[in-house]
């Protein structure tokens, strides 16, 4: 009899957590509008944290502070990288104040924690070496190769998220001006300039694009054959295929993206201007790529400096 008491009553605790979670994700996508990518990775790591209190016999509301430090603990333990931490630890604060601001819970058990700082570990990029010899795998003697190459360069020439990337239409370039109008994370829109290299490379790939559309029309700017537009996951599976092609034994879309802020940075560009194409909401999170240049300068002194 107890046991089943338990049962039901762990049971109710995962709806009372589920109502809660929902609630939160409805209120980040309706008041702070949101992606939908990060209200997924909100939802998984509230989803996870959820089960860990359930394992604890505790609903969200009921956790206290000691249980939270164990649950971060315990992630910890399991290998969790530091940004995965420091996202998750967030995505904590955030929920608790949002419960206690709405009269869900009379306590946020997660007002002792600071943020970790993800700039342990300094983001990877590639030389500009490997970025040459990453633009050049896609084969130019067939449509989809055509495209692969032209969406490398512009991914390289903007630093754009995967995300933004695929989510561009034909009418967001500026093909006069040289530019893409992007909306990224919370709808915010930014204007990215693109180098001459990548333009051409753009207007090389329009008349692959209709062949790809084969009749059909579309708004994408990125397609498959036929016409439906070319995914989030099917990017990652492109550029994993194209470094490996390359001989780059690790690679993710996001490291273009480093690379592209590394090199601006390197070449004298100013924090808030990079900040400003990464579309960065904050500047701290930027000035991690000065961290990287920092390194690398202090590398080539020790290497090239007769008295270092």
């Amino acid at each position: 009899m107890d046991e089943i008491l338990s049962t039901k009553a762990r049971e109710e605790d995962r709806r009372k957590s589920g109502r809660l979670i929902a609630e939160y994700l409805r209120y980040l996508r309706v008041e702070k509008g949101l992606s939908a990518n990060t209200l997924a990775a909100y939802g998984a790591d509230l989803a996870r944290l959820a089960e860990l209190a359930s394992e604890r016999q505790k609903d969200l509301c009921t956790l206290d502070r000691d249980e939270i430090v164990g649950i971060i603990a315990d992630i910890k333990r399991k290998g969790a990288r530091d940004a995965t931490l420091s996202r998750f630890i967030s995505t904590l604060k955030g929920f608790y104040r949002f419960l206690v601001a709405e009269g869900l819970s009379k306590h946020d058990p997660t007002s002792f924690l600071e943020a970790r700082k993800a700039w342990q570990t300094l983001p990877r990029f590639l030389s500009s070496e490997e970025i040459e010899v990453l633009l050049r795998q896609p084969d130019g003697s067939h449509d989809l190769g055509i495209r692969d190459r032209a969406v490398l360069e512009l991914f390289y020439a903007t630093g754009m998220r995967v995300s933004e990337l695929v989510g561009l239409d034909v009418s967001d370039v500026d093909w006069e001006n040289g530019a893409v109008d992007c909306y990224g994370k919370g709808s915010k829109y930014r204007r990215i300039p693109i180098g001459s290299v990548a333009l051409d490379y753009l207007k090389s790939y329009l008349p692959a694009r209709q062949r790809l559309l084969d009749g059909k029309m579309s708004d994408h700017l990125f397609v498959e054959r036929g016409g439906p537009r070319l995914t989030r996951q099917k990017l990652w599976k492109l550029i994993k295929e194209y470094g490996r092609m390359a001989g780059i034994d690790y690679i993710t879309p996001h490291m273009l993206r480093h690379s592209f802020a590394t090199v601006l940075l390197e070449n004298g560009a100013d924090l808030r201007s990079v900040q400003m194409m990464l579309g960065h909401s904050n500047i701290g999170t930027t000035q991690i790529y000065t961290h990287v240049t920092s390194r690398r300068l202090l590398d080539s002194y020790k290497k090239f400096h007769p008295r270092s």
